[in-house]
């Protein structure tokens, strides 16, 4: 592997994981990085009481895990060659998944995973790996989710951020410029602010003065976390949306035509001690695009 850190996928062999490989590859070779393709073999303790019932399950998942690396090569190679050349690897780890991949993460400039593999309930909406590399990952995390076109995840649209002036906002603007700059894409720049507290004596129409008090201090809120950053990416066209609403409800809503959506981990309305906001959860579980989970530097 080159000292550039890669993104970097993680394989199981399911639907989704093949989705999760398409969208990687299209993502390294937009962002000329390498792509480092994973996957985690772990043997529950239970069968290490029969030993040689260990053995040749070992053996028959390690068999597995080599035939799932290269089907996911050949299919990264097919889309990447589509954009230009990106250099490929492979990885077989022994290990429990998460925090395999958690330690992945401190060497990827992004882990991609489907939202739910082939070992989870069918009803779960986002699968218990993808939750828990989401909340501890020390880079951020790629959930490919949503629709798809012919197995595929959106390749046109806007890449929309959720700005809300937090410390992970900041950062969650800052891949999200880089991001749309890669795929010459819109950047639209979203500050909900209903999470502010307003009392409803206060008013409840866009005419009342305290709304528009609110709303002019949302959008110098705006204004001054995409400033530095249009200066760095001149080429971006920016919307720029502020409203009173519920956050998932706007960000679920421009998900339904966007190819990425950029959140941070947690928002100002969070409590510190929570590894996840309640936005970020919820677009994980029911966004119809790939979401991209940020965490703030130095976070872990």
């Amino acid at each position: 592997m080159t000292e550039t850190q890669p993104i970097v996928v993680a394989v199981d062999g399911s639907d989704a994981a093949a989705t999760a490989v398409i969208w990687a590859a299209r993502a390294a070779a937009a962002r000329a990085l390498p792509l480092h393709i994973v996957t985690v073999v772990h043997i529950p303790a239970f069968y290490y009481s029969e030993p040689y019932l260990a053995e040749s399950f070992h053996e028959e998942m390690k068999e597995t895990a080599r035939a799932r690396l290269d089907s996911a090569k050949v299919l990264a190679k097919r889309i990447a060659d589509e954009q230009g050349p990106v250099e490929i690897t492979t990885e077989q780890i022994e290990g429990k998944v998460v925090p395999t991949l958690v330690d992945l993460s401190n060497r990827a400039d992004t882990i991609v995973l489907g939202s739910r593999g082939l070992g989870e309930v069918k009803g779960l909406l986002v699968g218990s790996v993808t939750l828990g590399l989401a909340s501890h990952a020390h880079c951020p995390v790629a959930i490919v989710r949503g629709r798809t076109l012919d197995g595929a995840p959106p390749s046109d649209g806007p890449v929309v951020v959720g700005v809300d002036g937090s410390e992970a906002s900041v950062r969650a603007v800052e891949v999200a410029f880089a991001e749309a700059a890669a795929r010459k894409a819109t950047l639209v720049a979203v500050n909900v602010w209903s999470d502010v507290s307003v009392q409803p004596s206060l008013g409840a129409v866009p005419e009342d003065p305290q709304w528009s008090r609110i709303q002019t201090g949302e959008e110098v809120v705006l204004a001054e976390n995409l400033a530095g950053f249009q200066e760095r990416y001149p080429d971006v066209v920016v919307e720029r949306v502020v409203a009173r609403d519920r956050p998932v409800r706007v960000l679920s809503e421009y998900a339904e035509r966007a190819q990425l959506i950029v959140v941070g981990s947690r928002g100002r309305g969070g409590f510190k001690g929570l590894l996840l906001g309640s936005t970020s959860n919820a677009l994980m579980q029911t966004a119809d695009c790939p979401v991209l989970i940020v965490r703030p530097d130095g976070e872990k």
